[in-house]
């Protein structure tokens, strides 16, 4: 295999991380804000908290997760101010 493909592989796979579907990201600051309105600046919350109790969207989850896990390092729970804070910066 040429190496150079590879290397442009790795780029685009960067590169996706890097972004966030609109949808996800208007649904993250959603979650965030009625979360912060209801218990406070200091509340925490995981990645499960912008999904249903049942797996109807696993392509979004992924994303979800892969940006929160893998792009970030996060742990599993954050402070909501955080990761609002972090999604509006995208």
């Amino acid at each position: 295999m040429d190496p150079r493909i590879k290397s442009e592989s790795d780029s685009l796979g960067i590169i996706r991380k890097a972004f966030m579907r609109e949808r996800l990201r208007k649904k993250i600051i959603e979650v965030c804000d009625k979360k912060i309105a209801a218990k406070g600046p200091d509340v925490g919350l995981s990645f499960y908290a912008f999904f249903a109790n049942k797996n109807d969207d696993p392509e979004l989850l992924m994303e979800a997760a892969t940006w929160w896990i893998e792009t970030h390092q996060l742990d599993h729970f954050e402070k909501a101010v955080k990761i609002k804070a972090m999604v509006e910066g995208c």
